[in-house]
C-alpha cells in the first residue's frame, strides 16, 4: 500500500516502507535509543534488537485519510529518563517526516519494548 499525494504536476505515491526507514533511521540516531524492536515479539523473541538494515519492523505506519499516525517500537539505554527519550523521538521523527515527505503528522506513539545496559568498557 503506498500514500498518494497529487498536486498541479500530477501524483506521487510513497511506499509505508519509505515511510518507515526514514521514521527508523531518526529513531536510531535519538540519544537514549539502543534500537529498534520488533513489533511481533511473539512471534520475533524478546525484545530482540534489530539491525540497520531492519528499521522498517520496528514501525508501523497508517493513514487514516492522509493523516499518518505512527507506532515505534524501541530498547532504550538504562539510566536514561525514559519520558524524555520518548519526548524528544516524538518530536523529532514528526518533524523529519514533516520536512522531508511533507506529510501531515497526527501521531508518534512510542513504546518502549526493554531497556539494555550498555558496556562503555571497550
Amino acid at each position: 500500500m503506498a500514500l498518494e499525494i497529487k498536486n498541479e504536476l500530477g501524483s506521487i505515491d510513497i511506499a509505508m516502507d519509505v515511510i518507515a526507514n526514514i521514521a527508523g533511521g531518526a529513531v536510531v540516531e535519538s540519544y537514549g535509543v539502543v534500537g529498534m524492536a520488533s513489533k511481533h515479539q511473539v512471534r520475533d523473541g524478546f525484545a530482540e534488537l534489530l539491525g540497520k538494515e531492519n528499521y522498517a519492523r520496528g514501525v508501523i505506519v497508517e493513514n487514516n485519510e492522509g493523516d499518518i499516525d505512527i507506532d515505534l517500537y524501541i530498547i532504550v539505554s538504562y539510566g536514561i529518563k525514559i519520558s524524555e527519550v520518548a519526548t524528544n523521538l516524538q518530536s523529532t521523527v514528526k518533524y523529519k517526516l514533516e520536512k522531508t515527505l511533507g506529510l501531515n503528522i497526527k501521531s508518534v506513539n512510542i513504546h518502549v519494548q526493554g531497556v539494555r545496559i550498555i558496556n562503555t568498557e571497550d
